[in-house]
């Protein structure tokens, strides 16, 4: 098996684990092609910069940076010469991306662009990606569709921009990891086995999750082209898959070893029970607008909604408006429609679409099985982007049959079907112009980060649950945050946080308090040992609603 040189054709259709390339040669046609993908993704990059600074830093979204600036934190770390390296934050989640942003932080300090700017950046990468393993694996216009339709959901923008899950690595590493790989078996090349096998180890780093995406395209890749990938196995490849894997995943690997597989025990669990919930979760997240009312407060709950300013603001606002505030794209729609229209593509599509729904079938299935899973869209968006494959792959080979007809036909439904998911996109961002952040997410973050720095507190305790990672990250870990919550049940804990009279605590008010009564319990605690609540400062959201309390408790 050898590469070879080529240029794409139009319509020319490389069938999965058929075709064999190497590169492709510059033609007008190519350069077209690349010019959409290159697009889209600068696209996506851009589409999310409206959003960046406009939510709080959420608790999840800001796990990763504390180890950062309290190296005891990491669950399980090694300690090289002066420096303390964090490996694992949790039993399932890595390092990869604390180490990542240490650098970043060190050059552009810490805030919500700080934060957002390299996830949007990860996630443009992997669209690009995207668009490059589809062009190896089905054709130039599949792949084209397939960029397209990724770079407009709704989701996959919101939650790589966020990435409270955290998600924008795993699509990244597992794009980028299977891509290498196609890579391989068209070129026969051993550094992309290696690197592909690399990719995928650190992808099991960053989050031990991606084992339901990893097992899903390896037991697929098995029933549907058993005879392609028993041509290209041997003693020598699978060694260098194994030692490359090992290598990627080496500090989850050595964390499991010392801790008789702590990964696998605290994770690993079996339960029906709530199969139907995580169903139309699995289909909301395809729909796109699960995220309001989550990541976005409600009408009802603003006191003093914030009208637009600004012709992108009006122009949101507008939008929205005379859409209807829609709330739902058409990318479920697509997807059921490409998976019925598949076998209509050839045998070559309709093999390939089979391929991407058992991959996304087993995935899906271990996520729904597992109690703690499968629960939430942050989960759900791991299946991406392969529905997007599907929908690609198989319009791509339906248009063709089409004859003359199809290349229209099928822009056309692309074309609507992405347009509704930015219609959704949009109702996102004039929902949170017009109303704010839910109080996780709350923009109020950022006063109360700053209001902290001027306290001269020896230390900050957080009593309630969504606030401290937060300002660990924001402030850098300055004044020294700890947790408070549940202080008022233990006398030394408590006793030990009211000994310096200068620390301040910090807690949600009434209205947006996560645990009901936190702060209640713990002022009536600190009163029974003598000692009385001073409010150093609210901290509202500009929207009429008050989010946090600071305050002191002194003798």
């Amino acid at each position: 098996m050898t590469g070879r040189s080529v240029p794409f054709p139009a319509d020319d259709t490389i069938g999965f684990l058929d075709g064999q390339l190497n590169r492709c040669i510059p033609t007008p046609t190519v350069r077209r092609w690349n010019g959409i993908g290159l697009f889209a993704s600068i696209f996506f990059f851009l589409a999310g910069q409206p959003f960046v600074g406009r939510l709080g830093i959420q608790t999840d979204e800001a796990l990763f940076a504390v180890p950062v600036f309290e190296p005891q934190d990491a669950l399980y770390s090694i300690t090289i010469g002066h420096s303390q390296i964090s490996l694992m934050l949790m039993s399932y989640l890595g390092g990869v991306k604390t180490l990542l942003y240490q650098p970043i932080f060190r050059l552009f300090g810490t805030g919500a662009y700080a934060v957002r700017e390299p996830a949007l950046l990860m996630g443009a990468v992997s669209v690009w990606l995207f668009f490059l393993l589809l062009r190896r694996i089905a054709s130039p216009r599949a792949a084209c569709i397939g960029c397209c339709l990724l770079a407009a959901d709704s989701l996959y923008l919101l939650t790589t921009c966020f990435d409270w899950g955290p998600v924008a690595l795993q699509h990244l590493l597992i794009v980028g990891g299977v891509l290498l790989l196609m890579r391989f078996y068209q070129t026969m090349s051993s550094f992309s086995l290696a690197a592909g096998f690399f990719l995928l180890g650190l992808a099991l780093w960053d989050k031990a999750l991606a084992m339901w995406m990893l097992s899903g395209l390896g037991v697929a890749v098995i029933l549907i082209f058993p005879r392609q990938i028993w041509a290209v196995t041997g003693f020598r490849r699978v060694l260098i898959s194994a030692a490359a894997l090992a290598l990627g995943a080496l500090p989850l690997i050595v964390y499991n070893v010392h801790t008789s597989l702590a990964t696998l025990r605290e994770n690993t669990a079996w339960d029906t029970r709530d199969l139907a919930h995580k169903t139309h979760i699995l289909v909301e997240t395809a729909r796109g607008g699960i995220l309001l009312g989550y990541l976005t407060a409600e009408d009802r709950n603003t006191p003093i909604p914030k009208q637009p300013a600004g012709p992108i603001e009006k122009a949101s606002a507008a939008l929205a408006d005379f859409d209807g505030n829609q709330s739902s794209g058409w990318m479920l729609y697509a997807f059921f429609a490409a998976v019925l229209l598949a076998p209509l593509g050839g045998w070559t599509a309709a093999r390939t679409v089979a391929f991407f729904l058992i991959a996304m079938a087993i995935a899906w299935i271990q996520m729904a099985l597992n109690p703690q899973t499968g629960g939430s869209s942050h989960h759900t968006i791991l299946l991406w982007p392969w529905p997007q494959a599907v929908i690609a792959v198989s319009f791509a080979g339906v248009s063709r049959r089409m004859g003359r007809f199809g290349a229209p036909a099928v822009a056309a439904v692309v074309a609507l079907t992405a347009a509704s998911c930015l219609l959704v996109t949009n109702e996102y961002y004039a929902k949170i112009v017009r109303n704010g952040g839910m109080p996780v997410w709350s923009a109020a973050v950022f006063p109360l980060a700053e209001q902290l720095q001027h306290t001269g507190a020896a230390f900050v305790f957080c009593t309630d649950w969504g606030i401290s990672d937060s300002i660990t990250l924001l402030d850098r870990n300055r004044p020294p945050v700890r947790n408070g919550i549940g202080a008022e049940k233990d006398q030394n804990d408590l006793k030990w946080a009211l000994s310096d009279p200068s620390s301040v605590f910090v807690g949600h008010t009434k209205e947006a308090e996560q645990f009901a009564g936190v702060n209640e319990k713990l002022v009536e605690a600190a009163e029974k040992l003598g000692y009385r609540q001073e409010v150093v400062k609210t901290i509202a959201d500009g929207y009429g609603r008050n989010i946090f309390i600071v305050y002191r408790l002194l003798r």
